[in-house]
């Protein structure tokens, strides 16, 4: 074992310990989805069981538009968390995300923390690395990670925030567009962009479509602050416990990003702060393709293990079917053209950001 691996191993232990406490999560943001109102329909002429679910991300059809976002590798228990929710997500039709691996990119004898392959062979699996470890090892080295993990598309994960509060993060964000631009071409799998709880602005979103992007993960403030987190773990008095108190909140909303990707015509999955099948379908509704969880998981998985998470996915499944029928519309694609009423904060930042927020 290396002098760096047990700072990952415990780096990835100590976020699975807080984002399951609840304890990170943002204090005075939401994710603004609350301000989405769809308009009930009384006469649906609908049957529960017609309702059509399925959705496409990256080129894979997938079920139901729900993914199991990535959290984690890098330690034994992540591997067996992986391997449950990678079955769960396999067992429901879904998508499942792994977490950074960066741990295994410098320690390859971790790699099995983030194989599921032979446990759910058939789920739409989302490989991770960060942008700023890609441009460090390049496209072919990445490319081995796709391949040892055998990932379906490949996240690339932007997260300047979290690194400026990490004692040890990155602090050189350049070159990040033209990595993408590398990763686009060079890759046999699509690679989508990630952020990491900050959300993507309508700036970001139209660089990333310039350089060849097609989906991204919007990953917008409102659930866990991954800056929050860092904060937690940063020493105390430490300049970057200081600044991640600081910058607790800092983001754009979920829903916001949301719509503003939307209206750079790209493919979205919302991810940051969704809780349950209602905020999937209220994502929808603002043009994304699939909402991801990931906190309410990982707690499902730690009261129930692999049977809790089936239960809770089932139950956001479920929830995202009851929605998209008392909105009238014969599949969960529809909800994007739903009937739908946009209140409050939410309204607000559209309308000062040049986005249509209301019909």
């Amino acid at each position: 074992m290396s002098g760096d691996e047990p700072n990952i191993s415990r780096r990835k232990a100590d976020h699975l310990a807080l984002a399951a406490s609840g304890e990170v999560d943002f204090r005075g943001v939401s994710t603004l989805l609350e301000d989405v109102r769809l308009v009930h329909q009384a006469l649906p002429e609908l049957s529960a069981d017609e309702i059509d679910l399925a959705t496409t991300i990256a080129g894979r059809r997938i079920l139901a538009p729900v993914v199991v976002s990535g959290m984690t590798g890098g330690t034994a228990p992540a591997r067996d968390l992986n391997r449950d929710l990678a079955r769960a997500a396999e067992k429901l039709g879904l998508a499942f995300g792994l977490g950074s691996q960066r741990a295994m990119a410098l320690h390859p004898e971790l790699t099995p923390t983030f194989q599921v392959r032979d446990a759910a062979p058939s789920v739409f699996l989302l490989g991770n690395i960060g942008v700023v470890t890609a441009r460090e090892l390049g496209v072919e080295r990445v490319r081995e990670l796709v391949h040892a993990v055998d990932a379906n598309a490949l996240c690339v994960h932007l997260n300047p925030a979290m690194e400026l509060v990490q004692d040890e993060g990155d602090r050189d964000f350049r070159g990040g567009l033209e990595v993408l631009r590398r990763l686009v071409d060079g890759l046999d799998v699509p690679v989508i962009a990630k952020e990491t709880g900050c959300g993507l602005s309508r700036e970001a979103a139209r660089a990333l479509k310039e350089v060849g992007i097609r989906t991204v993960d919007v990953s917008g403030a409102g659930g866990t602050s991954w800056v929050g987190i860092e904060a937690r773990r940063a020493a105390a008095e430490s300049p970057g416990r200081t600044l991640g108190e600081e910058l607790w909140d800092w983001g754009v909303p979920t829903a916001v990003s949301v719509a503003l990707c939307a209206a750079e015509g790209l493919e979205i999955i919302a991810t940051g702060g969704l809780r349950s099948g209602h905020d999937v379908a209220r994502a929808l509704a603002l043009g994304a393709k699939a909402g991801g969880l990931a906190a309410p998981v990982l707690r499902a998985h730690r009261k129930g293990g692999y049977v809790g998470v089936v239960q809770f996915l089932e139950g956001v499944v479920a929830s995202v079917r009851a929605v998209t029928l008392l909105t009238a519309c014969r599949s969960s694609r529809d909800l994007a053209h739903a009937p739908r009423v946009v209140t409050g904060e939410l309204r607000q930042w559209l309308f000062d950001l040049g986005v249509g927020g209301s019909r």
